[in-house]
C-alpha cells in the first residue's frame, strides 16, 4: 500500500466524526431502545382479526378480546407460521391458520392443537411470548423487554401534562422508510425548521428566524432548546442579506425570544401550557419522544423502531380544550390542519429522513441539539442497563 492509499484511509483530523462510537449504546440501537413502551396503532384498529406489526425487530400480533388488547409474538412455534394469519376459535385464545394450535391470549401457553385431538400431549409444554400492552391517547402501546423484566408504569413514560389534564387531540401514523434515530434527530434538530420548512403551506403566512442563539436546558427526563436570542434576518459577508420574510407574512412581534413556538413571543398562551413552564419550545425524551409547546397547542411526536431501516411516525396534537371549543378544534384538524401540518409539512421532514446517510457527519455549532440528546439517550439507558444487573 502506498503512502498516498493510507492517506486516503486515514480520517484527516478536523473533518468530522466518522462514527457514534462516542455514544456505544446509541450506536447500537439501530432497531430501537428496549425497555420501553411504544404506541403501535390506533386502538380502534385493534378487533378480534389479528393484525401484524413490528416493533424494535420484533415481530408481534395484535388482537383484541372481550375489549383488552393482547400482543404475542408472530410466530407458530410448530412451523413458523404467522399467527397474524390465523384466528380466534375459542374466546381468549387464538388458532394458527395451520394445524390449529391453539395459544392463550393472556400467557401465550398452548391451550390445544385442535388436529391432535383433546388429549394432545404437547400441550402446557410449548408457550408464545406476550408483550404487556396498555392503551393511552387512543392509542395501543406495547412494552418490548430488555430481559423479562417487569414494565415500568405507562405514565411514567408519557408526557406529564398528559397524564391528568383533560385535551382533546388528533393525529396519524404513517410508516416511513429511515432508521428512528434519523426522524427523532431531525424533529429536535435546531436548524432546519427555517430553513427546510420555509416552503410549506403551514408556514405559508408566518415569518421565521434566519438563525438562533440557543442553549440547551435538562429539566427532569427532558432536555429542552432554549432561545435566547432571535435573528429574523442576517448580512453574510461577500454574499449579500438573507431572510425568512416576505411581504405577506405576517411580521414577527418586536419582543423577547420565544420559547413557546417558534415564530415570536405570543400575546396570550393557554393556562394549561403556560402552567407547564417549559423552559423551551422544543423538549426530547426517552426512548425518542419530541414534543413542541406552541400558544394554544403542544405537538408530539413519537419515533418508533420497526427496524435498522424503517420506523412508524406519530404525530400528535393536543388542545387543552373541553366542551364545546372540542368541537371547533376537530372542525379545523380534520378540515385542514392535518393535511397541512400532519401531512405536507411532516412530509418534508419524511423526505429528509429516508435521505440521511450518518455517519460519518460534520456537526456544526446547532447541532448541539442533536449531541445532547444523543448524551441523554446514552446516559439513561446506561443506567437501566445497570439497575438489570
Amino acid at each position: 500500500m502506498t503512502n498516498t492509499d493510507e492517506r486516503r484511509r486515514t480520517p484527516r483530523a478536523g473533518t468530522g466524526r466518522q462514527d457514534w462510537s462516542t455514544w456505544p449504546h446509541y450506536d447500537a440501537a439501530a432497531s430501537g431502545f428496549r425497555g420501553y413502551w411504544y404506541p403501535v396503532t390506533w386502538s380502534s384498529h385493534v378487533t378480534g382479526t389479528p393484525r401484524a406489526h413490528q416493533i424494535c425487530g420484533d415481530k408481534i400480533t395484535l388482537i383484541r378480546d372481550g375489549g383488552r388488547a393482547y400482543a404475542l409474538h408472530d410466530r407458530c412455534p410448530h412451523r413458523g407460521i404467522p399467527l397474524s394469519m390465523g384466528n380466534q376459535q375459542f374466546p381468549g385464545t387464538l388458532s394458527c391458520v395451520y394445524h390449529g394450535w391453539t395459544f392463550g391470549l393472556d400467557d401465550g401457553e398452548l391451550k390445544a392443537v385442535i388436529t391432535d385431538g383433546p388429549d394432545s400431549r404437547i400441550c402446557g409444554k410449548v408457550r408464545v411470548r406476550t408483550y404487556p400492552v396498555e392503551e393511552r391517547l387512543g392509542m395501543v402501546w406495547v412494552y418490548v423487554p430488555l430481559a423479562g423484566e417487569p414494565p415500568h408504569p405507562i405514565d411514567e413514560q408519557l408526557p406529564e401534562e398528559l397524564v391528568s389534564t383533560p385535551f382533546v387531540m388528533g393525529g396519524r401514523i404513517d410508516p416511513r422508510p429511515g432508521n428512528w434515530r434519523f426522524a427523532c434527530e431531525n424533529g429536535y434538530d435546531e436548524g432546519h425548521a427555517k430553513y427546510l420548512h420555509r416552503t410549506s403551506l403551514w408556514r405559508l403566512f408566518k415569518a421565521m428566524p434566519t438563525w438562533n442563539l440557543t442553549r440547551i436546558e435538562r429539566k427532569g427526563r427532558w432536555v429542552f432548546r432554549v432561545q435566547e436570542e432571535q435573528f429574523w434576518s442576517a448580512d453574510f459577508p461577500g454574499l449579500g442579506t438573507w431572510s425568512n420574510q416576505r411581504w405577506w407574512k405576517l411580521r414577527p412581534p418586536k419582543a423577547k425570544a420565544s420559547n413557546i413556538g417558534n415564530t415570536g413571543a405570543a400575546k396570550k398562551i393557554d393556562p394549561v401550557i403556560a402552567a407547564q413552564e417549559f423552559p423551551g419550545f422544543a423538549s426530547v425524551s426517552m426512548p425518542g419522544v419530541l414534543r413542541i409547546a406552541y400558544p394554544k397547542f403542544i405537538h408530539y411526536e413519537f419515533y418508533v423502531p420497526v427496524d435498522d431501516k424503517s420506523h412508524r411516525y406519530v404525530g400528535v396534537m393536543v388542545n387543552f380544550a373541553e366542551g364545546l371549543a372540542t368541537l371547533r378544534f376537530y372542525a379545523k384538524y380534520l378540515g385542514f390542519v392535518r393535511w397541512l401540518f400532519h401531512g405536507q409539512f411532516s412530509g418534508q421532514d419524511a423526505a429528509m429522513v429516508e435521505a440521511t446517510d450518518a455517519p460519518p457527519e460534520r456537526l456544526y455549532r446547532p447541532d448541539v441539539s442533536l449531541t445532547t440528546w444523543r448524551a441523554l439517550a446514552e446516559e439513561e439507558y446506561g443506567t437501566k442497563l445497570e439497575a438489570l444487573k
